[in-house]
């Protein structure tokens, strides 16, 4: 069975790879699993000193699996894992990033893009609403910049992703923008990481602690709705929902 989530280590980084080109690394309930997993063994693992996130294909992940959505919980849980993780994880981005695939970006310590890379938070679009994800999002991002994206589903580039927060940086060439980025990270002591990692992420770990049992039921409430359903369909069938006004 073809693994989703492939694995290798390179000078004590841990690149884990999203796979699951033929559906632009959509969140399925598989690839969830496989990703925690995967995300599980780094974090023991005393080899590892940090964790890049990237992908096969041209998207790093269109978001939610519309035919094997993971359950919201599973997503929310994830998140806090990376979150929590007492490794540094970098995300590595060469292609499109929509919906749910920012709600890892967000949770990732940093993220890193190319000039090619497009965002877009498209919840709004198909009759839902970016609900758990913003558990890590809204404590990291531009909140002005932010209702603009959310509100209208509107893409933006990797300059805008960055001065919105969304990312850490990009450039024409990722690989040579994440180089002095993991050689810091390898001169770094591991515990001095984890504990400097906690300071970064205690105001995030409180909206997690705070709102995600809301932000949750908020999710499958809204896409077990009426608009949801018709929304999905429309996209799965590459038409407009019923009401898109033209």
């Amino acid at each position: 069975m073809h693994a989703l989530v492939s694995r290798a280590r390179t000078r004590a980084v841990e690149t884990l790879t999203l796979d699951s080109p033929d559906n632009r690394n959509a969140l399925s309930a598989a690839l969830v699993g496989e990703l925690a997993d995967a995300l599980t063994d780094a974090g023991e693992d005393t080899g590892v000193r940090a964790v890049v996130l990237t992908h096969t294909g041209n998207t790093f992940s269109a978001g939610a699996d519309l035919r094997d959505p993971p359950p919201p919980e599973a997503l929310t849980g994830l998140l806090r894992q990376i979150i929590e993780l007492p490794k540094p994880v970098v995300a590595r981005v060469t292609g499109h990033v929509r919906a749910g695939g920012l709600g890892l970006l967000a949770a990732c310590d940093i993220a890193a893009a190319s000039t090619e890379a497009t965002f877009a938070f498209t919840e709004v679009r198909i009759g839902v609403a970016p609900a758990v994800i913003s558990l890590p999002l809204l404590p990291r991002t531009d909140p002005r910049a932010l209702a603009r994206y959310y509100l209208t589903g509107e893409r933006l580039d990797a300059a805008a992703a960055t001065t919105t927060g969304l990312i850490t940086t990009h450039g024409d060439d990722v690989d040579a923008t994440l180089a002095p980025v993991l050689d810091g990270l390898r001169r770094a002591a591991p515990d001095a990481l984890a504990e400097t990692k906690r300071l970064l992420t205690a105001r995030v770990l409180e909206a997690f602690d705070r709102d995600a049992a809301h932000l949750t039921a908020l999710s499958a409430r809204l896409f077990s709705s009426p608009q949801a359903r018709e929304g999905m369909t429309a996209f799965l069938e590459r038409r407009d929902p019923a009401w898109a006004v033209r």
